[in-house]
């Protein structure tokens, strides 16, 4: 591949990347600041491509939506998420077009994706949800199918399997609002989200050549895994907590960290706590579990900040004793922000400020390990150092 072309990837994976993260955010300010359901239908905004402004369509968008009456402070936020979730859905394509383009089937196979997600939504729109849902599921696997087809090393394939993420990453977003905040949606939306800025920053990480010249790490790459593996669960627990309204259910200053309302062994009900699916038609905007399922949530997901913390604190002493320091430093400092921020969350009654940071320190300590990864891994081209013989 011409050098032109590693180029513009690894600028636009490092551009996608950085969007991809402030998207985050921006997501996760939408969803704590309650503004997920206020946008009724999808992907217009009561009707609009933008909000309604005038007075008269704020008039007829609280008669066509009785049950949800029109409030400017919240769509437009909802509104502008997806319209900047659209434009890093272009920004992707566009990479997944040039990591394909010298492979004719997975060209086709991703302008073939594009076109049917694009018709997806105009199904959706018409009404035709069966017929939707059929070429939404055929975006999503024809990049799977050309990434693994594809003869390169893994940027380049991952390049073209992030067109699918983010195709199921609108799916998702679009059953936020028709499933009315079901919390098992929130949370793969979230995960979606974080899912996304990954795949990009690793991407990013290897055009821009960070890796190994040898395979003396390979141990240490696997223990990276490890912490990748264990802070994504984390992070899904994390989103589980958001999605049921579960992060003050210990209550909220100085009785509620280290001990939950005061008490170390707090009433739960774990197995109500973790009930992923509920059916369908209830509204889940401001929860429906009872204190002791949201006390349950809300300790799981302190367990698993202290295994988290536990692991990348050790994995962090390997990396510095196995000359990563600078690694080792990244992965230290983003953790214990993120730690101080979660208990900031619980002792100043979860401000929108930190929580919002909170979500996106996560994507962060997640970037850390993954540049980790991309550092413990040898470029395609590298050739094996030989040791000096011992006499």
């Amino acid at each position: 591949m011409s050098p032109r072309t590693v180029k513009a990837l690894r600028a636009l994976t490092l551009l996608a990347a950085v969007f991809a993260f402030g998207l985050v955010m921006f997501g996760a300010f939408v969803r704590l600041s309650n503004a997920g359901l206020s946008c009724p239908d999808w992907p217009t905004c009561y009707g609009k491509a933008t909000w309604p402004e005038h007075a008269h369509d704020i008039a007829a968008a609280n008669l066509a939506y009785p049950d949800r009456p029109f409030e400017t402070d919240k769509a437009w936020r909802e509104q502008v998420h997806r319209v900047l979730a659209g434009t890093l859905g272009m920004l992707v394509l566009a990479i997944a077009l040039i990591a394909s383009w010298r492979k004719a089937a997975a060209r086709y196979a991703v302008i073939a994706a594009a076109v049917f997600a694009a018709a997806g939504v105009v199904m959706y729109q018409r009404g035709d949800f069966a017929l939707s849902s059929l070429l939404s599921a055929l975006a999503i696997a024809l990049p799977i199918i050309a990434a693994v087809a594809l003869r390169r090393s893994g940027e380049w394939k991952v390049s073209v399997l992030v067109l699918a993420v983010i195709i199921f990453q609108a799916m998702l977003g679009m059953w936020t609002v028709t499933l009315l905040l079901k919390p098992v949606v929130v949370m793969g939306h979230l995960l979606g989200g974080i899912t996304t800025f990954a795949l990009l920053a690793y991407a990013a990480l290897r055009f821009a050549g960070v890796s190994a010249l040898d395979n003396q790490m390979a141990n240490l790459r696997r223990l990276v895994v490890v912490g990748i593996v264990l802070l994504f669960c984390q992070i899904a627990l994390g989103g589980w907590t958001s999605a049921n309204y579960a992060a003050l259910a210990c209550g909220y200053g100085a009785g509620a960290f280290p001990q939950c309302g005061g008490q170390w062994m707090p009433v739960t009900d774990f197995r109500q706590g973790f009930v992923l699916w509920r059916g369908v038609g209830v509204n889940y905007e401001g929860g429906v579990l009872d204190m002791a399922a949201r006390s349950a949530i809300q300790m799981m997901h302190r367990f698993g900040a202290l295994v988290v913390f536990c692991y990348l604190a050790w994995l962090s002493f390997k990396l510095a004793r196995r000359r990563l320091r600078l690694f080792a430093i990244a992965i230290a400092l983003a953790l214990v922000c993120q730690v101080l921020l979660g208990i900031s969350n619980v002792v100043f009654g979860l401000p929108l400020p930190v929580a919002t940071a909170h979500n996106g320190m996560a994507a962060l300590l997640l970037f850390a390990l993954l540049a980790t990864l991309a550092r413990t891994q040898l470029r395609r081209d590298a050739l094996p150092i030989l040791l000096p013989e011992r006499h």
